[in-house]
């Protein structure tokens, strides 16, 4: 079973796509964070939700968030990736699944695929809202609905 609202996530350090270190330390207590967790780099729905991040990128920097993309893809990966959509977003390798298990992110579609799961944490690092669906439309407008509960 996934997080859930009112849960504190773990802590975690991953490399995002510049193989730059990321360690949640460095946010929980000054931001907010808007965490989505994919599949996989390029493919139709990935895509589309990377995408709708990107376009709504500006107001979740406008309420005072960090977005972060976590899949299983390699750093270079992300790199093509995030340059090809021009996705202004930290992405980051989590090339073995360990974020993913602590945050208990469970498969989806007969267990063979990563799940979709987007969770939005305040500032304390207390998960606010907890979304799954394996569509890649809705968790952007319940993800800037959750951030205005907050701000």
């Amino acid at each position: 079973m996934s997080l859930e609202v009112g849960d504190k996530i773990p802590e975690f350090s991953l490399i995002d796509q510049q193989g730059n270190s990321f360690d949640s330390k460095d946010y929980v207590g000054k931001k907010p964070l808007v965490i989505f967790f994919y599949p996989k780099d390029g493919t139709p729905g990935c895509t589309k939700e990377a995408c709708s991040f990107r376009d709504s990128y500006e107001e979740f920097t406008d309420r005072g968030a960090e977005v972060i993309g976590i899949s299983a893809d390699s750093e270079s990966s992300h790199r093509k990736f995030a340059s090809r959509y021009k996705l202004p977003f930290i992405l980051l390798a989590d090339t073995k699944n360990k974020v993913r298990r602590l945050f208990k992110v469970e498969k989806a579609l007969f267990n063979l695929l990563p799940g979709r799961e987007t969770y939005v944490v305040d500032k304390e690092g207390r998960v606010i809202m907890a979304f799954n669906n394996m569509g890649a439309s809705g968790h952007i407008t319940r993800a800037l609905k959750a951030l205005k509960s907050i701000s």
